[in-house]
């Protein structure tokens, strides 16, 4: 299934997502998947890997269920090449998520860093915590 609207998601909302299933990350993520394209790319997705992957979750869910949703995640997702190098966000390390958007032309990034919502709007594209996302769906 093939979406014209694209959005990206930062590693601490796809997190709690995974670990919290009734959480506010959880239906934005849910509603994303039912109308959005979701986009990865490399860097992005071994991020989640390693941080899903870290023993202070397992309280939460357990590793087979966080392997189970980065491997849902990846099959839904569409894996975008990001050749631009991006340095506009103070936290070095979530640059990632914005050439992600912008290589994939994404309507909207959602994010819990507030490295990432403190730059809102990003070179037009919108950054938005899980609960502004789900109020702009409805």
């Amino acid at each position: 299934m093939s979406f014209a609207r694209r959005v990206v998601f930062d590693t601490g909302v796809l997190v709690s997502a995974a670990i919290l299933p009734e959480s506010i990350p959880a239906l934005a993520f849910e509603k994303a998947l039912l109308h959005f394209e979701l986009c990865i790319s490399t860097a992005t997705l071994a991020e989640l890997e390693t941080v899903l992957g870290r023993a202070k979750f397992d309280r939460y869910a357990t590793t087979a269920l966080r392997r189970e949703f980065i491997d849902g995640y990846r099959r839904h997702a569409r894996l975008v090449a990001v050749d631009q190098t991006v340095a506009d966000c103070v936290d070095a390390a979530d640059n990632k998520f914005l050439a992600l958007a912008e290589a994939a032309s994404a309507e909207l990034i959602v994010a819990s860093d507030p490295h990432l919502t403190a730059l809102h709007p990003w070179r037009d594209i919108p950054i938005v915590p899980p609960a502004a996302f789900l109020a702009v769906i409805r």
